[in-house]
């Protein structure tokens, strides 16, 4: 499961496919394989995570890697570029790179416990 922490060593990689939404699933299936037949198996790679947009015209990549330099050697790899090559016919990507800087979601937060409210006119 992906762990998103500020404290994580990791770099991020957001990737936005554009596709025609009738091509949607397609592309979802080909990430999914290039991500099982060699993405996962690169040094450095922690998580990837696909989205896919409700108008059917964007699939986003939320991806996790150890540093930059991994992220380099998986793009050079000839497996990887011959798998992405499919991708490329369907869809155009926008790739960018992140740190994390803050995160919150409500199981973070200690709970809270109800007080009864004061009674009028006690003391």
């Amino acid at each position: 499961m992906t762990k998103i922490a500020r404290d994580r060593p990791v770099i991020t990689v957001v990737n936005v496919f554009t596709v025609e939404p009738e091509n949607q699933q397609r592309l979802i299936d080909l990430l999914i394989k290039a991500i099982n037949v060699a993405i996962r198996h690169m040094p450095g790679y922690v998580s990837a995570n696909l989205h896919k947009s409700l108008d059917g015209r964007n699939v986003v990549n939320y991806a996790q890697w150890r540093s930059q330099e991994d992220i380099d050697t998986m793009m050079k790899d000839g497996t990887v570029q011959e798998l992405m090559q499919d991708v490329q016919k369907l869809a155009t990507a926008a790739s960018q790179l992140y740190q994390v800087v803050y995160t919150d979601e409500v199981f973070q937060r200690p709970p809270t416990t109800a007080q009864p409210l004061p009674r009028v006119g006690s003391a």
